[in-house]
């Protein structure tokens, strides 16, 4: 692999050739022509001029973001376990009373060697864990910004990094004087920026490199070379960048092969002509980047978007729309011819103006006329309204899916919803595999980047510090398992009355009652959870 800046360069231009060649318009264009159209600049380069009112009944909009919110309206919960190690109910609880000595003792130690409820221990935790590096990089945030770009582009992509600027709070010694600092951040790509060096392998783990493409300000990329050893000749190299002091940085990544089959991803930054930072071992046994696309092709890594399909439609009901609207106002306010021999003062549309009219009666007759426009299509009304219809129907966005239905009938609008959102169980089950895929590049990065330190848990047992030696984990191959759950917002009304009927007719506790109600319904719900401890109520008390 030749690793040169120029050949570097070479293999970005060939990319960009092939992203360009995608499609009727390329991927860079018909990205731009999406997004138009999704935020409702849809009469842009159409050149009607600013005669009459341009129309816009945005359906695009309406039917991504009906999606989007049901794509994320189910919460998703994560959990690791490690290949090779029994993971069954008994194996669970005793990782969790592990847990709970941990937490109740600082200077807990592990033993000497690893043996399987360590791992489970870890596992578990890691789960927990999880859950705070998710809120500490808002990822929720990151989830719906990465879906509005793939449902615009087709594709987007979570890319994990090391930032280590992040002060963890955390120390290497016990006096504090030495503190850790370092950990992972996160950043939602758009696919215009990745190049997957074989667009015809889909799986993201398999490509042979991958190519990230930003611009940046030429004193920050000049700075980044000097601290990474870059001599006054590289530094001339990298130049002075476009007229707004910018200048183009290819980030490649690739996975190294040993004799043995074993490998790690390697880096490097560089410019069209200088290395900004040569190649070095990231440790890690992952790509860093997830993939999500709305809609995949066979043999092709870059998705579809569903809005390039929409904008014919879209465009057909704005010019009906528009038709319509001008027709009711030639109507209702039609052009007026005006003698200028007979009439002496301007004609304006001002109700109840006098109109000084010089000559006979006959001159005063044909003064003023109106010229009546043609009759407009009787039609044009119902077909506006069956193309909307149909476009929404064909989208999986029909009226009781959009909640328009008239309530009538429960049931019925109950059953047309839910047959509405079917077809879009394949692409939330591509995204929530897009999250999976981004919690196991988090433990690859937890595992090879950590070192030796305490790792924040927030659980039942509250907020405690659990340590984490990674040389001990290092052979582990997590996998994960993304839960999906069914508390949807419509769901937990329903969810809290069944709740409170099993709580009033004694088959559940307090304890089990609160930690089952849907999330967000009651405040600080581990804090109740505590206090109910501390007033002496345990697992099996009665109500």
């Amino acid at each position: 692999m030749n690793l040169e800046p120029k050949s570097i360069y070479k293999e970005y231009t060939d990319a960009v050739s092939l992203k360009s060649s995608i499609g009727n318009r390329g991927i860079y264009e018909q990205s731009r022509i999406n997004e138009r159209f999704y935020v409702g600049d849809q009469w842009y380069g159409a050149k009607c001029g600013n005669d009459r009112p341009l129309v816009r009944h945005n359906i695009i909009k309406r039917i991504g973001d009906y999606k989007m919110s049901q794509i994320l309206s189910s919460p998703v919960s994560v959990k690791y376990s490690a290949d090779g190690i029994p993971d069954t109910h008994k194996t669970s609880q005793k990782a969790t009373n592990t847990k709970k000595q941990i937490a109740n003792n600082p200077k807990f130690r592990f033993k000497d060697s690893v043996d399987c409820n360590e791992i489970n221990t870890v596992t578990s935790a890691l789960s927990d864990y999880r859950n705070v590096t998710a809120r500490r990089v808002d990822f929720p945030y990151l989830c719906e910004k990465a879906l509005r770009k793939a449902y615009v582009s087709g594709s987007a992509v979570i890319y994990t990094y090391w930032d280590g600027d992040i002060n963890t709070g955390l120390y290497a010694d016990g006096s504090d004087s030495t503190p850790i600092k370092g950990d992972i951040n996160c950043e939602v790509l758009d696919i215009e920026n990745v190049y997957f060096g074989d667009a015809s392998l889909e799986d993201v783990q398999t490509q042979p490199f991958i190519i990230i493409s930003s611009l940046q300000p030429v004193e920050a990329v000049k700075r980044e070379a000097q601290l990474f050893g870059a001599d006054e000749y590289e530094l001339s190299l990298i130049g002075d960048g476009d007229e707004n002091g910018k200048i183009l940085v290819l980030t490649k990544l690739y996975k190294e092969y040993k004799i043995n089959g074993e490998y790690t991803v390697k880096c490097l930054k560089t410019t069209e002509k200088a290395f900004i930072r040569k190649p070095y071992d990231t440790r890690l046994r992952m790509y860093p980047l997830a993939l999500f696309s709305w809609d995949e092709r066979s043999h092709r890594i870059y998705g579809e978007s569903e809005i390039t399909y929409l904008i014919p439609n879209q465009i057909a009901i704005n010019r009906m729309i528009t038709a319509s609207v001008w027709a009711s106002m030639t109507m209702g306010m039609p052009l007026m011819v005006v003698n200028g021999d007979t009439v002496a003062d301007d004609i304006t549309n001002d109700p109840g103006q006098i109109i000084k009219i010089f000559g006979s009666n006959e001159d005063v007759a044909g003064a003023v006329k109106y010229v009546t426009p043609p009759d407009f299509c009787d039609g044009i009304n119902q077909n506006i309204n069956g193309l909307i219809e149909n476009t929404l129907e064909q989208s999986g966005a029909n009226e009781a899916a959009l909640g328009d239905a008239l309530p009538n009938n429960a049931a019925a609008i109950n059953a047309l919803q839910n047959a509405a959102i079917l077809p879009l169980a394949l692409v939330k089950n591509r995204f929530y595999g897009f999250i999976g895929e981004v919690s196991r590049i988090w433990a690859d990065f937890w595992i090879t980047q950590y070192g030796e330190r305490k790792i924040k848990i927030e659980d039942e047992n509250g907020v405690w510090y659990m340590p984490f030696d990674t040389s001990r984990y290092k052979n582990l191959y997590l996998t994960v398992k993304v839960d999906v759950s069914t508390n949807s917002l419509s769901s937990n009304p329903q969810t809290l009355e069944i709740l409170t009927e099993l709580y009033e007719k004694g088959i559940i506790n307090k304890r089990q009652f609160l930690k089952r109600i849907p999330d967000g319904t009651v405040p600080d719900i581990r804090g109740l959870l505590s206090e109910l401890n501390e007033d002496g109520e345990t697992e099996d008390d009665g109500i």
